[in-house]
């Protein structure tokens, strides 16, 4: 999960980058540098999803969203474990 929270973070900090150059001086050194850092650390951010082991199965469409995947991804994060007697507590609501 450290290899995805890296790329994400790498991925959505070179996309603010690539927009503000974009919208203020449009250098195209900054372009040329910063944008294969970003589609970098995109495919990164695909591969950690698939590879890393505590990663769950929710988040793999969602890292193929370009610029963000990466982040959005981390939000389907590992679940908290239910608390102790929740089952026990559901079986006995009415329905």
């Amino acid at each position: 999960m450290s290899l995805l929270r890296a790329a994400a973070v790498v991925e959505a900090l070179s996309l603010a980058v690539l927009l503000g150059n974009l919208f203020t001086a449009h250098h195209p050194v900054v372009s040329s540098v910063v944008g294969p850092v970003h589609g970098s650390a995109y495919l990164v951010a695909v591969v950690a999803v698939f590879v890393g082991e505590d990663v769950p199965r929710a988040a793999r469409p969602r890292a193929f969203v370009p610029g963000v995947g990466g982040l959005w991804a981390l939000r389907a994060g590992p679940g908290t474990p239910p608390a102790p007697g929740a089952q026990d507590r559901a079986r006995n609501v009415r329905r």
